[in-house]
């Protein structure tokens, strides 16, 4: 969306004018001003451009026909990292003295509203130069230019330039200076530019920080140990990854026991988009993903015939894979040297932000790794890799992050106030409103912990800093204990003239769709997760409702069921299988299925947690369709402990994908405002008894309670025909139940909006508290 604008001045009656443009939105640290100088050669303009805190501001002149050319080009052909969002025109009084096309140096205003760049993978040119001998550029891991490299993750304020980045330390030499200083060079204004004379330099470093190796030595090292077995902490462009060889079974068991990860998958990264295709299968929107600038981490269909390049504890139980190419030089050069795929995990303690600097390495993750590689380019702002999925022929963001993030989404009008959304307790991620923008944030993780607050707080003040921004509003979910919550009633006592709104959770994850489609209108909202407070006190998580920022009215939810010892049964989804089927059935009922999942439980243990759910003042409610995931999976035999987040709804995926036969019916039925979770729960374990439960078999259930939620969300979704349908929260992640889900919706002619690159988890959730309270001014 471009805003044009265009106001006159008189002139001198001459052949000659002069205009001033005002361009705002991604314009700065993707080679704008050097596009704009090429542009003014080809034109025989003369005139100036410079950054500042607002934007570009270009000043021309010259003949009628040569402006109009040049704003053309310009308009219809940016930088292909760049995106206009305003565009003004303003003609001014012609410069008898202006002889010449100059870049200008780059001026700070009291506010900034340019939008801050996001870090881009090596560009084709580049790559070339690092494996080229002849290239002065061979074999140096920091190679970049206008088209690529780190941004975000080193700036320290805007406008965009060298000294107010981690760069700035860095002198160039003369030879990087003169392709800094050239304007038909393609390093010009290249802020982070440098070359093995000038620039940043890798060092290999024992976990106490004993160095062991430098420069090309370090990297030589850095593999040898890699192919024996070691586990190493990499230094990327927003922070550390722990690497291994994904092959070694044994270093892959060896980095699962460290980092206390028993099961969830791991990301691989590969040297080349041909040994991705021996290791997965994909649409062609998929191998797009995967080798675009933004080289996010790309969830892929595994190939029943990889079982020699990866070992199966990399992604055990599943049929995904999070295939991810190599975005910096050190990476590239790391990859083809080794000709292998890698494990490449964030490093972090769990549920913790990633790690930056090496002494962290060294003081948080004592003995998980066996060598660090390090250099002198310091990260100053944390980002990890994004990780995204095609659902349909849509990209689904499922965390938010390198390349995509800061993300900012236009706006038509200017806002009255600058208003800061917090966002959720998982999978954080923090919203400014303010001038004509929404910005979101790199994804922060979950807030569990001193240090992830820590994070929260240091990327708020981040944003604030980089846009000398003061929040007048603040909203954050209605859940008084989480910590954005807990920061936003300090924050107000300690400025008490700022207005504080809360949110119920999941109709902020509505609004976080609408918001991604600045829409306004009533929708019909389909919000499935794990949890969030409901208004009634209870743990909600299948909420469908009509929705506009004005408010929502609830239609559905699943019926409410009892947490069996409350987080415990979060933890042994077996208590939930129990709840469930309490529903329906006495003890003695339920122990005469012989249910092989409840079979493994006591009698004593059995008797004793339908004490807890008999009684009236023991254990939360909760209509989470989360749970119900774990309660099915549980029936299945398919988990006993729940080891992360989302894992019963990937064995259920994964179990449904096997299908090569008919799936079983079931039905949800809808009965007073409330689905019967527990008479579903009876169908499925019917079922499950009936015959020997083979794979299979497993296949027909999982993929049928899967369409069962579909076809129950179709046939609300067909009373409301004139509705626009939201699909979100977490378990629409589920490929399966999302694309047969809209499937089922598009046949019956349903508009579904899409999300965009906006997380449709708990990731999204602050943009929705962000458009709630802009829609309604702040009331």
């Amino acid at each position: 969306m471009v805003n044009d604008q265009k106001q006159s001045v008189n002139t001198q009656n001459s052949d000659i004018q002069r205009v001033r443009l005002f361009i705002n939105g991604i314009v700065q640290g993707v080679g704008f001003r050097p596009f704009v100088y090429r542009y003014a050669l080809q034109n025989k303009l003369t005139g100036t451009v410079l950054n500042d805190s607002q934007g570009v501001t270009i000043e021309l002149q010259g003949l009628e026909n040569q402006l109009t050319s040049f704003i053309s080009q310009l308009k219809n052909s940016p930088p292909p990292l760049a995106r206009i969002d305003l565009f003004e025109e303003l003609y001014i009084p012609v410069n008898p003295n202006c002889s010449e096309f100059k870049i200008i140096e780059s001026q700070q205003q009291s506010q900034a509203i340019v939008i801050v760049p996001t870090d881009k993978s090596s560009c084709s040119e580049c790559n070339n130069e690092v494996l080229d001998p002849s290239n002065r550029h061979y074999q140096y891991p920091f190679t970049n230019c206008t088209n690529c490299g780190p941004r975000y993750t080193l700036i320290k304020a805007l406008p965009y330039d060298r000294k107010q980045t981690s760069m700035g330390s860095f002198t160039m030499c003369k030879t990087c200076g003169v392709s800094y200083k050239d304007p038909l060079d393609r390093r010009y204004h290249a802020q982070p530019v440098s070359c093995p004379e000038c620039g940043p330099q890798l060092v290999l470093t024992l976990q106490d920080g004993q160095a062991l190796a430098h420069k090309e030595q370090a990297l030589t090292e850095c593999i040898e140990r890699l192919e024996s077995g070691e586990i190493l902490a990499i230094k990327g462009l927003g922070g550390f990854h722990l690497v291994c060889d994904a092959a070694n079974t044994d270093a892959v068991a060896k980095l699962r026991v460290r980092k206390n990860r028993p099961a969830k998958p791991f990301a691989v990264m590969v040297p080349s988009i041909e040994m991705a295709k021996m290791l997965v299968t994909g649409c062609e929107e998929e191998w797009q993903l995967l080798q675009s600038q933004e080289r996010p981490i790309t969830l892929m269909n595994k190939r029943l015939d990889n079982n020699t390049l990866i070992c199966e504890r990399v992604a055990p139980d599943i049929d995904k894979l999070g295939l991810f190419l190599p975005y910096t030089p050190l990476h590239q050069l790391l990859l083809s040297r080794l000709n292998r795929p890698i494990v490449a995990t964030s490093a972090n303690r769990s549920g913790e932000p990633i790690i930056t600097c090496a002494k962290e390495i060294q003081s948080q993750l004592n003995g998980v790794v066996d060598a660090i590689l390090d250099h002198n380019r310091e990260i100053i702002n944390a980002c990890d890799d994004s990780v995204v999925q095609v659902i349909g022929k849509e990209t689904q963001v499922l965390r938010l992050a390198r390349g995509y993030a800061p993300m900012s989404l236009p706006l038509k009008q200017t806002l009255p106030e600058t208003v800061l959304a917090v966002g959720a307790q998982q999978k954080n991620t923090i919203a400014f409103g303010f001038n004509r923008s929404l910005f979101i944030s790199p994804h922060i993780g979950d807030l569990f912990s001193l240090e992830a607050e820590s994070y929260f707080e240091s990327t708020i003040d981040t944003f604030k800093a980089l846009y000398q921004l003061a929040p007048q509003t603040l909203v954050h979910d209605m859940h008084p204990d989480y910590a954005a919550s807990r920061w936003c009633h300090r924050y107000q006592v300690r400025h008490p003239n700022t207005k504080r709104i809360d949110i119920q959770h999941h109709f902020a994850h509505v609004l976080s769709v609408m918001a991604a489609n600045r829409y306004t209108k009533p929708v019909l909202g389909f919000s499935f997760d794990g949890t969030g407070l409901g208004d009634d006190g209870n743990l909600w998580g299948s909420e469908a409702m009509i929705a506009s920022p004005k408010g929502y009215e609830p239609l559905a939810q699943l019926a409410p069921f009892k947490l069996i010892g409350g987080e415990q049964a979060i933890k042994d989804p077996r208590r939930v299988l129990l709840a469930l089927l309490l529903m329906q059935y006495d003890l003695e009922q339920i122990t005469a299925m012989q249910l092989p999942a409840l079979e493994k439980l006591s009698t004593v243990q059995l008797t004793n947690l339908t004490k807890l759910w008999q009684s009236p003042n023991h254990g939360l409610k909760t209509s989470s369709a989360g749970r119900l995931f774990d309660g099915v999976a549980a029936a299945l035999g398919l988990i006993e402990t729940t080891q992360f987040e989302g894992q019963a709804g990937m064995l259920i995926e994964t179990a449904a994908n096997r299908l090569t036969s008919t799936p079983e019916l079931f039905t949800l039925t809808l009965v007073d405002k409330q689905w019967q979770s527990g008479e579903l729960m009876a169908q499925i374990v019917k079922a499950i008894i009936s015959q020997p439960l083979t794979e299979q078999r497993i296949s027909q259930i999982s993929a049928g309670f899967l369409q069962a939620l579909a076809t129950a969300i179709t046939q609300l979704a067909d009373k409301y025909p004139d509705l626009p349908i939201v699909l979100c929260g977490g378990v629409f992640q589920n490929r399966y139940l999302n694309e047969y889900c809209q499937s089922q919706l598009q046949q019956r002619n349903h508009q579904v909006l899409s999300p965009g690159l906006v997380p449709i988890n708990d990731g999204g959730i602050a943009l929705g508290q962000l458009w709630y309270a802009i829609c309604r001014g702040g009331q």
